[in-house]
Formats: structure tokens, sequence, C-alpha cells
């Protein structure tokens, strides 16, 4: 803690009590601040000593009569701490957790030698109770605090918000780049695993023929990839040119179940179609559609285990605004999510979980990814006029809550 001194055990100038008072509430009279400085004792702190320690119940009021002190606040994640203020002679420390008797705000930590005004909470009550004129000045001056930190931290956000913002177009276009510059090597590379493929000796060779196998496998599933992350970059740019069309969305769930039916079957899940009579013919662009169905689909494979069951189902549905849409639902018997991740799912690149730990594969349970695909499917939905959400219980690999994703258009 270091060392303190009371001052009048002291040979330091003491600092008189009513004039510092006389300082802090401006709207006392004389024989309130002096009953105030009745109820007060003035000590000496060094540099660098805690006089608040944020989420600690301390019963100590302070007024700040000579020195400087820094206010600090921890931000958490490892990020450390925040000041959000200095503050010097006449200013109040640790007003508010006394009157609201709650743990500290922030840390208060001093930066030079201080001297200080000390009042225990229960003095410090009754002279609010007796008081009214210093009640209404300590709220005023809480209030200006409040502002000026509320201003500070708009400020802050905005310069925040800047710099997101071009991060997140420095990262459509790393995206952009990097999937043109891949895409002809790629090309090249599926062109050769074709040629071997149809190459007799190759064929007729089962160490050649499974290499030359598993080179065509991890080309496509590149491609795909990249694919995906030039969807993805489109979504991003100028607004959308929709190619619309009719399209029943009966038969693009047929398709899309059917698409993905042997990659769901190889780990025994069973996918559903639920589709009622009188699911609306939408107009829209058949490619997007069917290309945000097919990433809800394989999401909801890739997070469900062995065994286990995704439903697909729509009908006819109304917006809050009540316009007429269609909802498609992808529900599933998985790992589930917790509420944090709802929205950030559907963020590029973002997984819920450490990505180190999970499976490669487009539909390997917890398979890896780029983190695109929902990104995509919000993407479409938006260009639609739609939305895209997700409901869940929260995340658990014992019992298996599951996941149903929403995705609706309108008519």
């Amino acid at each position: 803690m270091g060392w303190v001194y009371s001052l009048e055990m002291d040979k330091v100038k003491i600092p008189d009590k009513v004039s510092l008072l006389r300082l802090a509430f401006n709207g006392l009279d004389e024989n309130e601040l002096e009953q105030m400085a009745a109820l007060t004792e003035l000590r000496l702190y060094p540099a660098g000593h805690f006089l608040c320690r944020e989420g600690e119940y301390e019963e100590v009021f302070y007024i700040l009569a000579e020195g400087r002190v820094v206010i600090s606040k921890s931000v958490g994640d490892g990020e450390g701490e925040r000041i959000l203020r200095t503050a010097g002679a006449g200013d109040l420390i640790g007003e508010m957790a006394l009157i609201l008797n709650a743990p500290r705000s922030a840390t208060v930590t001093t930066t030079t030698e201080c001297i200080v005004l000390e009042m225990e909470k229960s003095d410090f009550e009754t002279m609010l109770s007796q008081s009214p004129r210093m009640a209404m000045d300590i709220i005023r001056i809480t209030l200006d605090r409040l502002r000026e930190n509320d201003q500070r931290m708009i400020a802050d956000l905005q310069k925040a918000n800047k710099v997101l913002r071009q991060l997140d177009r420095n990262k459509t276009e790393f995206i952009d780049v990097a999937a043109h510059e891949l895409r002809t090597p790629i090309t090249i590379l599926m062109g050769y695993a074709d040629l071997l493929n149809t190459s007799p000796e190759v064929r007729h060779h089962p160490n050649l023929a499974l290499a030359a196998e598993g080179i065509h496998s991890g080309a496509e599933r590149i491609h795909s990839i990249v694919n995906t992350m030039l969807d993805v970059t489109r979504m991003d740019g100028e607004p959308q040119t929709l190619r619309l069309a009719p399209i029943l969305l009966k038969r693009t769930v047929l398709d899309a179940v059917n698409g993905l039916s042997k990659a769901a079957s190889e780990r025994n899940i069973e996918l559903i179609h639920n589709l009622e009579p009188d699911t609306p013919l939408i107009h829209g662009d058949p490619t997007l559609i069917q290309k945000a169905l097919y990433h809800l689909i394989v999401n909801a494979i890739k997070y469900t285990p062995d065994g286990g069951k995704v439903t697909i189902s729509t009908k006819t549905a109304k917006a809050a605004n009540g316009a007429e849409g269609a909802l498609i639902e992808v529900r599933d018997t998985g790992i589930g999510l917790d509420a944090e991740h709802h929205e950030l799912i559907f963020e590029k690149f973002y997984q819920a979980g450490k990505a180190i730990v999970h499976s490669s594969g487009t539909t390997s349970f917890k398979g890896g990814g780029p983190g695109l695909g929902l990104a995509f499917v919000r993407g479409a939905a938006k260009a639609h006029g739609g939305r895209v959400w997700v409901e869940s219980r929260g995340h658990d690999e014992t019992t298996f809550p599951g996941c149903v994703f929403y995705l609706w258009l309108p008519v």
C-alpha cells in the first residue's frame, strides 16, 4: 500500500479544509462547510497509490486537495486498462459507489504525491441527508462527468467504426485478389488431374489411380472455396443486379436435398424435407437462392453428429411489417450455438470455437472451412430484401440441442 501520513501529525503545509470544500461545493454556506470539515481528515499519499480499486467495496469518499490522479477501467479480454480521465485539485472521487452502495466502478491511482480530504461513508451519508444542496452539487458534478465520458466514448466509437470499415474493405479486397490469383493454377491443376484419370497406365495402377483421384478431389475442394470467395466479394461490391425469375421453392429444396443426399448418407445423417403445399412462388435470382440453400444445408450437416437429422421446411410467412413471403427453415440435431454467436456467424471468416480443432472436409463433422458460407447466405437474403437468422438453446456436445436457421424471402 505504500506509506500514508495523516497531515495533522506531519510538518507538511496543511491545506485549509473549508477552502477546499468551498472549491468542491460552491453551493454550501459557511456553516455547512465547517460541519463537513469537522467530519473529514487530510492525508498524504505517494505517487502510485491506489485510492480506489475497481470491483472493491470501499467506504471512503475523497476530495483531491493537491496532486493528480488517473481514473482507469478494465476493458477485459486481455486488453488491459482504459484511462477514462485524470483529476486534480477540487475533484470528487468515489462518491457514486457510496451513494449506490456498490463496488467501485473504476480504479483511481495517484500519479504524483497527493493530499486528499477523506470522509467515511457514515459521515458522508449524514451530510447528504442534512444538506440537500450538497446532494444537488454531487448530482451536477456526476452528470457533467457522465456527459464528458459519453462524448469521449462516442468519439472513440466513431474512430473505431471507421477503422473497422477500412479493415472490412481490406478483407474483401484480399478475398477478391486471392480468389482470382488462385483460380488459374487450380484450373490447370484440375485439367492435369483429369488427364491423369483418363490415362490407362494410371487407371490400371491402384496406387496411381488413388493418388490422381486425391489430386482431383483436393483441386475441386479448393475450386469450390475460391468460387465462394468470389461470390462473397460480389455481395460486398456494387448493389446486386438480380436475374429475376419465378422460383418454385419446393423444387429448389428437393434439388438441394438430392445433391447433398450422398454426403449426408456417408455420415448416416437423415435429410428430411417438409414442404407445405401452399409454399408460395417467389421472384428471385435462382442461382443465389440455390447457393444460399446449399450453404445452409451444408452447415447443418457439418455440425450434426453422425446418425443425426437435418430437416428442411418451407411455408408461407409474413414479415414483422406484414409483407408476404416464404420461410425456409433448416433444423438440425447438432451441437447447437451459444447466443453470443447468433449474429457473428454471418460475418466473413467467423468461426464459432477454435478453428484449429476443426476437421477437414466440406461435410465432415465440425469440418473446417473459410467461414464464408453463412456470410453468402446473409448477402443473398439482403439482396432479395429478405433476412436470415438462427435460433438455438446453446452449445452442448452431449445433449445436442441443435440449431434452426431461418431464411425469409419476400414474394
